[in-house]
């Protein structure tokens, strides 16, 4: 059966035509983003590993709690037990390289879309696109365009990642109570006072909502993203699959399931106020000292 739109052709022609005449521009992209990643990749490497357990442990009680902060250490355990620690370190170093790139493109797009209606009339469609095309097709291009390894997977997943980002930071500016806004211009703020000083300071819990799905969704195609030689934890998930071994499979995913919890606790309490984020530890401790405060009170 012939096609009566032969849209897909149309798409690999135009893919082939920029490989063809802009090959040396990809070229160039490549090396900035792989340098990027190897930088990151490298830092945490380089970090010991009891030194990056503290790390996340310590963010861990200071954001959520005690409690957190004794899951993170025993996954991270557990994880380092079962001989994936390296390759946690590789998922994390991609996870956090496709995020940053993914919010240094979202945010400021986000803020554009809430102030321009035509913008956002632009980019929805395209946002809809980028979520809702299945993973795997992103895949195709990049690597036609990039080759096999990190570069391919990191753009993938800046592309699969990057909408919530959009969204989430537009919905937070354009919901900012007007009252607050005409407060900060009656107070002689310029457009860009009001947007640093009144606009996003009072978004920012939408805003850390869109970067916790931002790495969220970072962390998931980074693992699809393996089928093109990303590396980390995919491959060994990938591997389980070619070769049906379930213990594989089931150890390697069971470190990406710690990986995100502690990624989304982490990253979700940024999005809560500090008293909230710190009430599960400190909150203890004044009831235990307000306890102790009262029969002295009593005696005296």
């Amino acid at each position: 059966m012939s096609e009566i739109i032969p849209l897909g052709s149309w798409v690999d022609h135009g893919v082939h035509y920029l490989l063809d005449h802009d090959a040396k521009t990809f070229d160039s992209i490549g090396k900035v983003i792989e340098s990027f990643a190897a930088a990151v990749e490298h830092s945490l490497q380089a970090i010991p590993m009891w030194a990056l357990m503290a790390i996340f442990v310590g963010i861990g009680l200071w954001r959520v709690g005690w409690r957190f902060a004794a899951f993170t250490l025993l996954s991270l355990l557990l994880i380092y037990a079962t001989n994936f620690w390296d390759q946690m370190v590789i998922t994390l170093g991609l996870t956090l390289s496709s995020t940053l790139i993914s919010l240094l493109l979202g945010i400021p797009l986000g803020i554009w879309t809430a102030k321009s209606k035509y913008v956002e009339m632009a980019v929805r469609p395209v946002l809809d696109l980028m979520q809702t095309m299945p993973a795997f097709v992103y895949l195709i291009p990049a690597a036609m365009l990039f080759g096999l390894g990190r570069v391919p997977g990191i753009l993938s997943t800046v592309i699969f990642a990057m909408p919530p980002a959009v969204r989430l930071t537009s919905l937070g500016i354009k919901h900012v109570n007007r009252e607050i806004v005409e407060a900060g211009q009656a107070f002689g703020c310029t457009p860009w006072q009001l947007l640093y000083k009144v606009q996003i300071p009072n978004a920012l819990p939408s805003i850390m909502t869109g970067v916790n799905q931002t790495i969220m969704m970072a962390l998931s195609m980074v693992i699809i993203a393996s089928m093109v030689g990303a590396g980390g934890l995919g491959n060994d998930v990938l591997a389980s699959i070619q070769r049906l071994d379930i213990g594989l499979g089931f150890e390697s995913g069971l470190s990406v399931v710690l990986l995100a919890i502690i990624l989304d606790r982490i990253t979700e309490s940024f999005g809560r106020s500090p008293g909230m984020a710190r009430a599960p530890l400190f909150s203890g401790i004044k009831s235990v000292m307000k306890v102790r405060r009262a029969p002295a009170a009593q005696q005296g």
